[in-house]
């Protein structure tokens, strides 16, 4: 009974990958018809030659790194959590957290790989979604705190955020 089932599957699929072949004439027969609406497109001309033409300016094309990226600040994404000082120093208004853990060790792995890199990293703990998470770096004011989480973000941290505490 299972040679029977392998032998009526590989069929299937056999079946399913020579069914989907598409047609090179089909898309001769698409190529042929393009082009033939672009050799039979007229420019028309205005009638009224003596007229004002509009004249539109050409569009510049710069290379990514001449353009400016201006943060909005206002607009940067905050969670609002009531958290506790587990360990460090305390918090201010604005926080940025690198990590999150549900393991308390685990958070003060990557604690102590922070305070070796020179942050003075704190642990915070949030009972309601029963999460230990790890702070970087904290501010008084939310731009300072939006560029510190840029920092992370673009170096070792990509899924670094922004911590209000609601206490």
């Amino acid at each position: 009974m299972k040679k029977y089932m392998v032998l009526c599957a590989g069929l299937a699929v056999a079946l399913a990958f020579t069914s989907c072949k598409s047609s090179e004439s089909a898309y001769r027969k698409a190529y042929e018809k393009a082009k033939a609406q672009e050799t039979n497109t007229v420019v028309e001309q205005p009638s009224n030659a003596g007229s004002e033409t509009t004249v539109v300016a050409p569009v510049v094309t710069r290379p990514s790194t001449e353009t400016t990226v201006v943060d909005n600040v206002d607009n940067a994404v905050v969670r609002q959590e009531s958290v506790q000082l587990i360990n460090g120093s305390g918090l201010r208004n604005f926080s940025v957290v690198v990590g999150s853990f549900s393991v308390k060790a685990n958070a003060e792995g990557l604690q102590q790989t922070l305070r070796n890199g020179g942050y003075d990293a704190q642990i915070v703990y949030n009972s309601a979604r029963n999460m230990y998470r790890v702070v970087a770096t904290t501010y008084d004011d939310k731009a300072s705190a939006v560029r510190s989480r840029n920092d992370f973000k673009a170096g070792k941290y990509p899924d670094a955020w922004l911590l209000y505490n609601q206490q």
